[in-house]
């Protein structure tokens, strides 16, 4: 089939490097976000999708917006069968929707309708699903509505982190996109309408989302950071006054009961066995590895070294 492929996402780069190796399909173009400055230095950076395209002598463009008619003409004249979506970035227009003779399809990080939006990856550990997966389906106007062709579903681990899904989904993409593609292909693909009433939404993430709040249960703390690592990530801050430094945490944390009876306030700091427990709304929470404003990322124990009152410390 020939194929227009529509990422930006390093997520979507073993799905493009499928279809790219795979002779049944010919990639006949690639759209993908325009370069943007990243890092301290601020170097102007094409996505990772662009790349391997061009490295493969695939035709790129990087519209600011897919939606204007000459990205729309440009797309028009590569004459799609097939039309793959898959961490784009951009909202599509009914015309290009309407492109493919065949389909357009979309990749989505989620058992849809479950986390339709943004932030699929993060809200799947942050809200205790026991699985995730991979949806293919088919693109509609609204957010993640349209029809589901198939999906490959898995446990996640007790473990499982943003980065470590994140990868998990990357791997899942190419398998999945290879049955729709030859469901389709053979003219059996299913078109299963999401069911409205089991929808969940998943807003973008920002910063602010990752900071925590000690007065919560200590397994919805660990899924948190379990789930924003590596990104927004989670802050706290220790101290008080001008001592008062931000700090950044990293899995591995754990879980641990607390006796609640005893007095405590939440963000209160124990030292035990080389780590922080850290008193929540309900249990505690043991840390590993921080990152205190100003320093480089440590274990517990490298940051207690020298402290000569670590009673007095509490997180707010």
């Amino acid at each position: 089939m020939r194929i227009v492929f529509l990422g930006t996402g390093d997520i979507s780069l073993p799905t493009l490097r499928f279809l790219i190796m795979d002779s049944r399909h010919d990639v006949v173009g690639v759209v993908t976000q325009p370069d943007k400055p990243v890092g301290r230095k601020q170097v102007i950076t094409p996505p990772e999708v662009k790349v391997l395209a061009l490295e493969n002598g695939i035709p790129v463009e990087q519209p600011t917006r897919v939606r204007k008619p000459e990205a729309l003409d440009k797309i028009r004249g590569w004459d799609p069968e097939v039309i793959v979506v898959m961490a784009y970035g951009q909202i599509l227009p009914k015309a290009l929707l309407d492109m493919p003779s065949v389909a357009c399809l979309n990749l989505h990080a989620s058992l849809l309708p479950r986390h339709r939006g943004a932030a699929p990856i993060q809200a799947a550990i942050r809200d205790g699903d026991d699985q995730s997966g991979m949806t293919v389906m088919y693109v509609a106007e609204g957010l993640d509505t349209g029809d589901v062709l198939l999906q490959h579903p898995f446990d996640l681990a007790p473990d499982e982190t943003g980065q470590s899904l994140h990868d998990r989904l990357a791997d899942a993409g190419p398998s999945a996109l290879a049955e729709a593609l030859d469901l389709l292909g053979k003219g059996w693909a299913p078109r299963i309408p999401q069911s409205e009433a089991a929808m969940t939404h998943t807003g973008k993430l920002a910063r602010e989302d990752g900071i925590m709040d000690w007065s919560q249960d200590a397994a919805v703390l660990d899924r948190l950071v379990r789930a924003f690592d590596p990104w927004p990530g989670t802050l706290t801050h220790l101290g008080e006054g001008k001592q008062r430094k931000r700090v950044k945490i990293f899995p591995p944390v754990m879980v641990a009961q607390s006796d609640e009876t005893e007095a405590y306030s939440p963000g209160s700091l124990e030292c035990t066995d080389s780590r922080w427990q850290v008193r929540c709304g309900t249990g505690a929470l043991l840390l590993s590895d921080i990152q205190v404003e100003g320093k480089r990322r440590m274990s517990v124990s490298q940051f207690c070294q020298g402290l000569q009152d670590q009673e007095s410390l509490k997180f707010s």
